[in-house]
């Protein structure tokens, strides 16, 4: 009636992380080492998880591995306890 929709408007964050993720290690397969690529996804990520959740500056650490027929992303991130779930409890 007013044009109103209730989907979001904007990609699935999720998505939009894959397909990063995905030019990234294609760019690294043809163009070789860029050590400046790893600093800039983790400012990605952690700006991203920042809109959802509150979380330190140091909570993401990316590491890449070069093997001969395989590459490898690896992504960690310090998430904070959820609510309700049991653990973490404080004493």
């Amino acid at each position: 009636m007013f044009g109103l929709s209730f989907r979001p408007r904007k990609a699935n964050t999720a998505q939009t992380a894959k397909e990063r993720l995905q030019i990234l290690l294609a760019h690294e397969r043809t163009d070789g080492s860029t050590p400046d690529v790893l600093p800039m996804l983790q400012r990605d990520i952690l700006a991203a998880i920042q809109k959802h959740m509150k979380i330190g500056k140091d909570a993401v650490d990316i590491r890449m591995e070069r093997g001969d027929e395989l590459s490898s992303l690896e992504i960690n991130i310090d998430l904070p306890n959820s609510r309700g779930n049991g653990q973490g409890a404080e004493s």
